[in-house]
């Protein structure tokens, strides 16, 4: 059975919308049965008769869209929304969709403001809907693996983490031409307070967290607008502190010219430390202190459940960001129909990211901000 799927926002012109119909499609899990594809109605409606829906279920708003499903006998109204759009469109559609009965699917970081995570955590509590947040690199077999690896106590009590995520697509004053992508992500009103740590710095700092298990509680941020022009940070690096005691490195840039997505990340223990970049992505490197370095490889049958179940091909054939961002649909999918069925879900489908990680995604950003403009060396994350 598949699971009926609508989307808000991702219509023509956009990136995204394009990504999370791939993803949703790969496993099977799900069918796009509607959609309101733009905030433009004649785009919106014609992103959905292009992609192959009915005039009645291509809806000219988010608003139209849930107001009309929800009139549809249960057999046949939507049952996950995920939405694609902008920053600024996350809460409102994400809040009404779940108070009508629908789980969501959202893309990061969640939302707004802290303040709008915050409230939109309430309503996912009282709800009882289902919640993923598409932070994707947490969906890599690999990564899968490093934190396994770290939870089950191999490398010892954590001490360092380093993360990087370099990207150098705005070096140059590119919203100053008519790329959509860059224009909406280095507007305020759009974007929210962060420019490349709300993009890309809630990445790295999500795939810090969910590695090493651990939480930040301090940060000393450096954040910059280097391109001239430019009304949002597109480069900063942050000192952590986390809840261990242990330290980190966290960096996040967009223009650093000639880089194109190569999020990397460094967890160091007391008897060994691992290393992952998305660029190589079926390779984890765990190094040992009292033997030599091993290679660990997406599809090896050495690997743990976790690792397995996010695997489709056999080991040697390249799963990447595509096959990452459809482990998590499949995995909500799978959680989704264990509650249908009435049963638990498996431990390996419910590891996905949600409501907590958004909020603290959020708290990432509002912190930092407040961190590069401040005098104090160290400030509390706060949330």
């Amino acid at each position: 059975m598949k699971l009926r799927l609508g989307m808000i926002g991702g219509g023509q012109g956009a990136f995204i919308g394009a990504v999370h119909r791939i993803a949703s499609r790969i496993d099977d899990e799900y069918e796009l049965v509607c959609g309101a594809f733009s905030s433009d109605p004649e785009k919106a409606k014609a992103s959905g008769i292009a992609l192959g829906l009915p005039a009645d279920r291509s809806y000219t708003s988010y608003k139209e869209l849930i107001e009309k499903e929800k009139q549809l006998p249960e057999s046949e109204r939507v049952q996950v929304i995920s939405i694609v759009t902008p920053n600024h469109l996350h809460f409102e559609p994400a809040k009404l969709a779940l108070e009508n009965g629908f789980n969501v699917i959202l893309d990061k970081p969640m939302t707004f403001s802290l303040a709008e995570a915050k409230e939109l955590e309430k309503v996912v509590k009282a709800s009882g809907k289902r919640f993923c947040l598409t932070h994707t690199y947490t969906g890599y077999p690999m990564v899968k693996e490093a934190k396994q690896l770290v939870k089950d106590g191999k490398l010892g009590a954590i001490r360092k983490i380093y993360v990087e995520y370099p990207q150098g697509w705005l070096s140059t004053f590119l919203e100053g031409s008519d790329q959509k992508q860059a224009a909406w992500r280095t507007d305020p009103g759009k974007s929210g307070i962060a420019g490349a740590m709300g993009d890309i710095g809630t990445h790295a700092f999500n795939l810090a967290e969910y590695i090493s298990g651990l939480q930040v509680t301090k940060v000393c941020a450096d954040i910059n607008i280097v391109v001239e022009g430019r009304r949002l940070d597109d480069d900063g690096a942050v000192l952590l502190k986390f809840n261990n005691g242990s330290s980190g490195v966290l960096m996040a840039s967009q223009i650093a010219a000639g880089d194109e997505n190569n999020i990397k990340i460094r967890v160091y223990g007391e008897k060994g430390g691992i290393e992952w970049q998305q660029d190589i992505a079926n390779t984890l490197l765990v190094k040992w202190q009292d033997r030599p370095a091993e290679i660990y490889r997406t599809g090896g049958g050495y690997v743990s459940s976790f690792a397995a179940h996010n695997t489709r091909t056999p080991a040697g054939h390249p799963e990447g960001y595509l096959e990452a961002f459809a482990n998590l649909y499949r995995n909500f999918a799978l959680s989704i129909k264990a509650d249908m069925a009435g049963k638990p879900g498996d431990k390996e489908s419910l590891d996905y990211p949600g409501i907590e990680e958004g909020v603290r995604g959020m708290a990432f950003v509002e912190n930092v901000i407040a961190s590069g403009k401040s005098d104090k060396k160290w400030t509390e994350f706060v949330i």
